[in-house]
């Protein structure tokens, strides 16, 4: 079986998305802020129902710049968790 990890966290005043862009942030500050990406994720996944959730794909894209691979294993582990 897979642990289950709970980790507490608070909402960061910055992130608000902004139109269809998503969430543009310099890299440093994903990097530098305890569970900044995750925290983020996680907002997005829980307002979609859980029922609306179930079975569904879900797409992650990606230009491939530094950070990118890191960003999609935690959005793929976040999303399979949930």
């Amino acid at each position: 079986p897979i642990p289950v990890l709970t980790v507490p966290t608070t909402p960061y005043e910055d992130q608000r998305p902004t139109g269809g862009g998503g969430l543009r942030r310099p890299t440093a500050v994903f990097e530098s802020q305890r569970n900044y990406l995750p925290n983020f994720v996680q907002s997005l996944l829980s307002s979609v129902d859980l029922r609306d959730r179930q079975g569904c794909t879900m797409v992650v894209g990606s230009d491939g710049r530094y950070f990118s691979k890191t960003a999609i294993e935690i959005v793929v582990q976040m999303a399979a968790a949930n």
